[in-house]
């Protein structure tokens, strides 16, 4: 049977994943306690929303200039369908490509990688050149990184 998200997304459902989203290594005691429910019930809560997809998953938040990925860059590649399948292949296999999307207007992807210098970033653009036209920008700094949702209003 399909779990249905409007069902899960209440008041409470919100409140246990802005809670997760902040912290994903408290317990569900803990979690339970600040949203009013028990073990068992925020327990329950969080498996509904796993297998429903709303939770894709969990991880640590890495950041890349202390691991030695001190530039981040956007990608814009225009390219034709026909290179559609060497540019997933190329993504797929480099690190540092946190985000690939295929999107519309004039381009044809929007990738977003951190990567360690400009040699690096130099060999990469020469390697996404032979897909097609790139456009690249580098990012100076950023003022507003969400890795979290709140409810929609």
């Amino acid at each position: 049977m399909a779990l249905d998200p409007e069902k899960l997304l209440d008041d409470t459902g919100w409140q246990i994943l802005g809670i997760l989203q902040e912290n994903a290594r408290l317990s569900f005691a803990e979690v339970g306690r600040r949203v009013g429910l028990s073990l068992p019930a925020v327990s329950e809560r969080v498996r509904r929303l796993e297998e429903a997809g709303i939770i894709r998953g969990y991880r640590a938040e890495v950041d890349p200039v202390k691991v030695g990925l001190p530039l981040t860059v956007f990608v814009r590649l225009i390219t034709t369908p026909q290179q559609y399948p060497r540019v997933r292949a190329l993504v797929a296999e480099r690190s540092g490509i946190l985000e690939c999307h295929h999107v519309t207007g004039g381009d044809s992807f929007m990738l977003k990688i951190v990567i360690g210098s400009m040699a690096e970033l130099e060999e990469l653009l020469g390697e996404l050149s032979f897909c097609g036209q790139t456009v690249t920008s580098i990012v100076l700094s950023s003022m507003i990184t969400r890795s979290s949702l709140d409810r929609p209003q």
